[in-house]
């Protein structure tokens, strides 16, 4: 009888350590789902969706990556956790986070406009875009698809 509870046991916690996984991926699937119903990201949501897609370790909330971000100046100084985020700053945020070193003009200024140029250039940006147009929660998405396309391979 002790020998059966020690194997009910013993599977409970093999169900339970292999159930942590697939939490976390449903965790993070409910937040994509929710990107894609947004017509507006703010900076913390696309900051946390391009730090989970390089990789960066430790970002688990939107307010988390934008801290993490803000701490390292990836962001003009106006920018705000809850402000919509404008196509031009989430490029320069993007060239940053994915460490893209870009041409010559990114390289002298490191300003949202030519990193916007850059990836237009790189063609992560692509159709009829303006770098003042606020960046919705399915453009957030194919922006980070494109990325992981591109340099995802990479090591």
């Amino acid at each position: 009888m002790n020998r059966q509870k020690k194997s009910k046991g013993f599977i409970l916690c093999l169900v339970l350590l292999l159930a942590i996984p697939f939490a976390a991926f449903s965790q993070n699937a409910q937040e994509i789902d929710h990107l894609l119903s947004l017509n507006e990201v703010n900076y913390g949501q696309a900051a946390w969706l391009l730090l989970n897609t390089a990789d960066v370790p430790g970002i688990t909330e939107p307010s988390q990556a934008f801290d993490y971000v803000r701490e390292r100046n990836w962001l003009p100084a106006n920018a705000g956790r809850d402000d919509n985020a404008r196509l031009d700053n989430v490029s320069l945020l993007i060239m940053k986070v994915w460490q893209l070193n870009g041409g010559i003009m990114y390289w002298l200024t490191q300003s949202p406009r030519y990193a916007y140029r850059e990836l237009i250039y790189l063609d992560i940006i692509q159709g009829r875009v303006n770098p003042h147009m606020i960046v919705s929660g399915q453009m957030l998405l194919f922006l980070a698809n494109r990325l992981l396309e591109v340099y995802g391979g990479e090591e």
